[in-house]
């Protein structure tokens, strides 16, 4: 099959995003919600920076940063906490592109999982997928990079909803998960949420992310062409290829990853990119940068994220990152910041309550 056969849709991607960016794709649906809410859609979307005339087509991107302010502005303005459970009801393949239709024509679930995970840089370069198997049962899910992004509670609620429309997709409209976890405080309203996912959820988790089965990863994908799976996937190495792009970029996505699955080593970084680890060092240092360096500022990111929007307790945090104790901890974070956690996770809570 050649690739001038597959779906129009399927040959509109010409170009990876680039680092900070992400495709409009599962933003598509933010008018039609703001409408069926009263609000004027380009009104409100103008009002967050953003340019409504993006809405035209898919395939245009948005800065991150930009999207996440956006979905912050349409909670407020709209008083729906959980804004992004309302945009992630129909949104989930088709929202990604040429990823999407290259893990829509996978052969099974598990290697859908995996193209997912290797492929979603050419669509998101604002956050990476989580894919991990622990005790037999499988964590999909999705962590931000970016720094100072807005939203990011609605950010995690879109990406969860995408990810059961995935594996429903994947494995039948009978698909459900055994438990969501949401890596934010416990909201006062947990009834949408509830009614929405209809499984147990876990609030202040390490990370987003759905639990299930891993004997789930053997069931085939009804209705995949092994003739489109082949074609798209040349059509996304080639994108790839194009893309490369910042190597740092790069290492913070893959570090983001490791780091909270309790990794990363420059070995296990380095076996990432597929090259010695001297020659990951040596491409490091030419930007200025050492590997070390990277580590930190990767986990001074996710400590900032876990002090700022959970209620998890400074020795679990600890844990999360991989240091020894609460102390060592402390004393790193001291040095990141000049502050120890509590003092930084006070002044948060502090800024959030402020008018």
């Amino acid at each position: 099959m050649k690739l001038a056969g597959l779906p129009p849709d399927a040959l509109r991607q010409v170009a990876a995003v680039t680092d900070g960016q992400i495709r409009l794709g599962p933003l598509m649906a933010v008018p039609e919600v703001l409408q069926d809410l009263g609000e004027d859609p380009v009104a409100l979307i103008q009002s967050a920076g953003v340019d409504s005339r993006l809405f035209d087509d898919p395939e245009n991107v948005i800065d991150f940063a930009g999207a996440g302010r956006l979905l912050a502005r349409c909670a407020e303005r709209t008083a729906r906490p959980h804004f992004g459970l309302l945009l992630g009801r129909t949104t989930g393949l088709d929202a990604l592109g040429l990823v999407g239709l290259l893990v829509r024509h996978s052969p099974n679930a598990g290697t859908a999982l995996r193209n997912l995970v290797v492929h979603l840089l050419i669509h998101d370069r604002g956050a990476v997928p989580v894919y991990a198997i622990e005790g037999g049962l499988v964590l999909l899910g999705y962590s931000i990079y970016q720094p100072r992004v807005e939203g990011t509670r609605q950010v995690y609620d879109l990406a969860m909803c995408v990810a059961r429309n995935i594996m429903r997709t994947l494995c039948g409209p009978n698909w459900r998960a055994t438990e969501v976890r949401l890596p934010y405080r416990r909201p006062a309203d947990i009834e949408p949420y509830r009614r929405h996912f209809q499984v147990p959820l876990q609030f202040d988790a390490e990370r987003a992310a759905v639990v299930f089965p891993a004997e789930v990863l053997r069931c085939p994908v009804q209705g995949a062409d092994p003739a489109v799976y082949k074609a798209v996937a040349e059509r996304v190495d080639a994108l790839e290829e194009q893309g490369i792009g910042d190597i740092v970029a790069l290492v913070r996505r893959v570090l983001r990853n490791l780091l909270l699955n309790g990794r990363g080593s420059i070995g296990e970084v380095a076996q990432a990119f597929e090259v010695h680890k001297r020659t990951l060092n040596r491409r490091l240092r030419e930007r200025g940068l050492t590997f070390q360096e990277l580590v930190e500022e990767t986990r001074y990111h996710i400590a900032r994220q876990l002090l700022r929007e959970t209620d998890l307790a400074i020795v679990e945090v600890a844990a999360v990152l991989d240091y020894a104790d609460a102390a060592a901890f402390t004393r790193a974070f001291r040095r990141w910041s000049g502050t120890t956690p509590s003092a930084w996770r006070a002044c948060c809570a502090a800024e959030a309550g402020s008018p």
